[in-house]
């Protein structure tokens, strides 16, 4: 339906002000800390996940050397998604010179709703990632206690235990990290770079981060998280995750948190021959997900479901 007079009928009174509510300030971008962007050229990514060698043996003297076999374990798919919205204004509000007066308002706030959506669906892969029904290549959600390994084991990027965001928890954290392994039960040197967490939890990782002193302490004890600077990159609020007191440490292992960028936004303006209306439209195709779960770590408190 399209915008006309009798929705704007303040704009066609005399000695009008100001007009208001499509002028805030918007969260922009904020997916680019968690996510890393490519672009693609198809309807659907697939990345596979490939095993290496288990630990080299010792060759006896005289012994023949073993052989070992690499394969691929799983396939991460990426599925775009088309984003769209539109907006039209009648023929006798542009009569009227509504055009000039709102149409940059409007397509203002066509661009927020399009980077409002692209935020929320970036920051539901983390708000999910415990959901037992959203899984990622290797049949469990993405962060998971029990994510298979091509030995059969498995491996966890959460905390045995849930807790709050505090010196033990992240510190547990972060040690858990530094023993990731590889699908063949190797140790890889990974290590946090960066905290991700909601805006109720801003002031508690300042303290805890940015300190020189152990918070909440009256000894002289040093903040080893800082003074080590075991996360590098500090730490990034994300306005658009629903749990208050989740954190994700992101890690330096590649090829994890991924947004495919299949047509970048398109804005289309034309004019309609029967109505006369113009039509404002905007448009993209993206997607979010993950290939290594190893590039994620966190709390335990998400819901499963």
């Amino acid at each position: 339906m399209a915008i006309s007079r009798s929705q704007l009928v303040k704009e066609l009174e005399p000695g009008l002000n100001a007009l208001f509510g499509l002028e805030y300030n918007r969260y922009e971008n904020q997916h680019a800390e968690i996510f890393v962007t490519e672009t693609s050229d198809r309807a659907f990514e697939e990345e596979v996940m490939l095993s290496g060698f288990a630990s080299a043996p010792t060759k006896q003297e005289g012994a023949g050397v073993v052989f070992d076999q690499a394969g691929e374990t799983f396939t991460a798919r990426y599925n775009h998604e088309t984003i769209a919205l539109a907006f039209s204004i009648t023929e006798e509000a542009i009569e009227d010179n509504l055009y000039d007066r709102l149409a940059a308002r409007y397509t203002r706030a066509l661009a927020r709703s399009m980077s409002n959506t692209k935020q929320v669906k970036a920051a539901q892969v983390l708000n999910q990632a415990q959901f037992t029904a959203v899984t990622g290549g290797d049949g469990v959600s993405l962060i998971n206690t029990s994510h298979p390994l091509a030995t059969g084991g498995v491996f966890s990027n959460v905390l045995a235990t849930a807790a709050d965001l505090n010196e033990t928890s992240l510190e547990q954290a972060l040690i858990d990290i530094a023993g990731f392994v590889d699908e063949r039960g190797l140790r890889i040197a990974a290590q946090g770079r960066k905290m991700v967490i909601p805006k109720e939890l801003q002031f508690t990782a300042e303290r805890l981060m940015k300190t020189p002193l152990r918070v909440g302490t009256a000894d002289n004890d040093i903040n080893a998280i800082a003074s080590m600077g075991m996360v590098p990159e500090g730490y990034r609020v994300n306005n658009f995750l629903s749990d208050t007191d989740s954190f994700y440490l992101m890690t330096d292992v590649p090829n994890g948190l991924k947004h495919f960028v299949r047509a970048p936004i398109k804005t289309a303006i034309e004019g309609d021959f029967d109505t006369g209306n113009v039509r404002f439209k905007a448009r993209e195709r993206y997607s979010f997900g993950w290939s290594d779960p190893r590039c994620i770590f966190g709390n335990g408190n998400l819901p499963t479901s």
